[in-house]
């Protein structure tokens, strides 16, 4: 694969754990309007969910049924995106190997939610070798597709850090084969004399002074020279950064933003505190009815503060700007109550949310829609990442084509 392709790649995934909820749908959305600019791969992390639920998978097939539903139904389309479950691509699991031979255990060990986990989670033992590695795991999943693009939440930018360093450190160890400087010569030497003089030229102002936007320069340059092959394209990649060829490409994370739950924090199952996706319209009510708002209005006629009220924050995500207006007025001026101010609140997610149970209707009926669906995609996702894993197999001398 070409580099360079890796800009129009995306990848993310989730774990499925149970019923998706209102915070989950923000990032489908933002999943949604990705599929239409990338080519998107978007999986089911069940060899995830293992990590600290090993021993809960009763519901994994379940869960990652309903998922998907939720992920149909806010507009994810198989014509515009892949999705699969992740354990159905077991080149995930090889990528996942070969890199974890490179992976220094310390790094692993500073992993921030790795500490973090091994303190919050003491019910389970979750000291193991796949919780240790899941980093790299992570790593494979987003590198098996020489994705460019990670959207993530704010606490796996991290993770995608990582990957980035561990697919440095891979093309650094294995990039440069054993003719590479004559190989990058006769490549060089293909071009015409005018375009060999502005990639050199480029190079040296990356390599010297750190210019990146004489690095995209040269880049395409390169990409758009019918004189070299693929291998000889990426290998004058890796060359324009200084390093051998690009085996696989670094990631960059796009951080997505959260939603606040019924308590103001940020919407999790950890917490209790959400609303789950295609939920009973009286549950709805009855949970958004029940938020705490401004303690210190007390009584109905008390003033309020909207920026110390949890209500406050989610009606920043649903209400028009006129109706947060006249909400944070009324508050301030106690011309409404809590309940009143709730109810712009509690009818927009109600229509929301009816239409997404309309639009998972037919896979809720019919679950061998989704299935078929996955089925296809992880064939599709199979494909490229079997590309990825040769490239990797090669250029640590494991292809073994005499055998």
């Amino acid at each position: 694969m070409n580099s360079l392709d890796a800009d129009t790649r995306c990848v993310s995934g989730m774990r499925p754990t149970g019923r998706l909820h209102l915070a989950h749908l923000k990032v489908l959305k933002h999943w949604e309007r990705l599929q239409h600019e990338y080519q998107c791969f978007y999986f089911v992390a069940d060899w995830h969910a293992l990590t600290t639920g090993y021993l809960d998978t009763d519901d994994l097939e379940e869960n990652a049924i309903e998922m998907v539903t939720d992920w149909l139904a806010a507009g994810l389309s198989p014509a515009y995106c892949t999705m699969f479950i992740q354990s159905q691509v077991p080149e995930h699991a090889e990528l996942q190997l070969l890199l974890s031979m490179i992976t220094p255990v310390a790094t692993l060990e500073r992993v921030p939610t790795y500490k973090e986990q091994i303190e919050q989670l003491t019910n389970t033992e979750i000291r193991t070798h796949g919780f240790l590695g899941y980093p790299v795991l992570q790593s494979a999943d987003i590198l098996a597709y020489q994705a460019g693009h990670v959207p993530v939440g704010k606490d796996q930018v991290k993770h995608v850090e990582l990957t980035r360093d561990i697919a440095r450190r891979f093309n650094h160890l294995f990039g440069k084969d054993k003719d590479f400087d004559s190989a990058i010569s006769r490549a060089i030497d293909k071009l015409d004399s005018r375009t060999q003089e502005l990639v050199n030229e480029k190079r040296r102002k990356y390599v010297e002074d750190g210019d990146r936007e004489a690095l995209e320069v040269a880049r395409e340059m390169i990409a758009d020279s019918a004189q070299l092959t693929r291998m000889e394209r990426e290998r004058v990649h890796g060359y324009l950064e200084g390093a051998g060829r690009l085996i696989l490409a670094e990631p960059a994370a796009i951080e997505e933003s959260t939603l606040p739950g019924l308590d103001g924090r940020k919407m999790s199952k950890s917490y209790g505190n959400t609303i789950r996706l295609r939920e009973d319209p009286k549950t709805i009510e009855t949970q958004i009815s029940r938020m705490p708002t401004d303690v210190n209005r007390v009584k109905r006629t008390d003033p309020g503060d909207p920026s110390k009220c949890p209500v406050n924050a989610l009606q920043k995500h649903y209400l028009t700007n006129e109706q947060l207006l006249a909400n944070e007025e009324g508050c301030r001026t106690a011309a409404i109550g809590c309940l009143e101010c709730k109810r712009p609140l509690i009818d927009n997610i109600m229509v929301e949310q009816e239409g997404h149970r309309e639009r998972a209707a037919p896979y809720e009926e019919d679950p061998d829609l989704v299935r078929n669906i996955l089925t296809e995609g992880a064939d599709r996702a199979r494909a490229v990442a079997s590309e990825t894993l040769d490239d990797v197999r090669s250029a640590m001398n494991l292809a073994y084509r005499n055998l």
